[in-house]
């Protein structure tokens, strides 16, 4: 289809767990394999001032991340003065209360959506799974090695709207609004002093993304805003280190799947008969492919204004093509 969409990642950035040093006070904390839950973190030094990208799912896994950030960069990291959430899903925020005295920022709508979806909701759900079959083996293969009941909820003290800009150091940090794309709050972060960019999960690299949220055309415009971007590196929410040939893929990946979702629609297929038909072979070697199942559903609820199935049944739907895959 015009891209490769297999080894995306930077080679001289090998996608290993842990601390990566991407020069100039950058550094990014990778979460192999990048599925459920494994998401990544970022951090931008300057001077004595540093600030976070993301905090990870429980707190166990944010402190070990916090205690690395503190070893490479002593004198700023001891004490954390800002911390971004690139959008309110809980493996980008549970950690947030490691970060006592921290300015917390997030979009408006990225903040709201976490007074909502509280880890007490997943403790819920995986208390249940026992008792619901298929999908509770589906969900506890996603989450179940996450420790939520010990999450003490920690929202952002900071919120806007557009694009902020914060001083770290002498650096510029600018977080741009892209969305509403995978949620309704998701930002991107540019440090231009290091031509980076920490993108959250507009980006999963070499994994399916996930269309919770929608418009579609917001993601792929967002993939076009990176882009434009005068960066040479980019760190995704998911997956290893990548440039823009990563952003290329996940845009094209968005283009292809909205393109045969709406042929199915107008020939008259449900969404999942849809989910189920379309040819996803070229993306073989990427992770999550259930997740074809959500992004065909937000695409026909576009198409249509129909409401969407709700989250137990997409979560049945995943759990249902992920028995299929084995």
């Amino acid at each position: 289809m015009g891209i490769d969409v297999t080894g995306l990642g930077i080679p001289k950035y090998t996608y290993t767990k842990g601390l990566h040093e991407l020069g100039n006070g950058a550094y990014a904390w990778l979460q192999p394999d990048g599925g459920w839950g494994w998401s990544n973190s970022g951090m931008i030094v300057d001077g004595d001032q540093s600030l976070i990208v993301d905090t990870l799912f429980d707190v166990p896994l944010t402190r070990d991340m916090l205690d690395a950030y503190r070893k490479a960069e002593p004198k700023a990291a001891d004490t954390i003065g800002m911390l971004v959430n690139t959008h309110h899903n809980g493996d980008h925020c549970y950690g947030n209360e490691c970060c006592e005295g921290a300015e917390i920022i997030a979009h408006k709508l990225a903040a709201e959506a976490m007074a909502h979806e509280p880890p007490e909701m997943l403790v819920g759900f995986l208390e249940a799974a026992p008792d619901l079959g298929d999908l509770g083996a589906y969900l506890t293969k996603c989450f179940g090695v996450f420790d939520f009941k010990g999450v003490t909820p920690t929202l952002p003290t900071t919120t806007f709207e557009g694009s902020l800009t914060r001083k770290v150091g002498n650096k510029d940090v600018h977080l741009l609004s892209v969305g509403p794309a995978h949620t309704p709050g998701d930002i991107i972060v540019h440090v231009p002093d290091n031509k980076t960019v920490y993108t959250g999960d507009i980006l999963f690299i070499e994994g399916h993304p996930i269309l919770w949220e929608g418009p579609v055309e917001n993601w792929i415009n967002a993939c076009d805003a990176i882009c434009a971007m005068d960066v040479d590196t980019v760190v995704p929410g998911h997956g290893p280190i990548t440039d823009k040939r990563g952003v290329k893929a996940l845009q094209q990946y968005l283009v292809y799947v909205r393109d045969e979702a709406r042929k199915r629609y107008d020939a008259g297929l449900s969404c999942f008969e849809a989910a189920q038909d379309i040819d996803m072979s070229d993306y073989d070697s990427w992770g999550d492919g259930e997740r074809i199942a959500v992004n065909v559903a937000t695409l026909y609820h576009e198409f249509s204004g129909d409401p969407r199935p709700d989250t137990a049944t997409l979560f049945g739907w995943m759990a249902e093509l992920d028995k299929r895959r084995g």
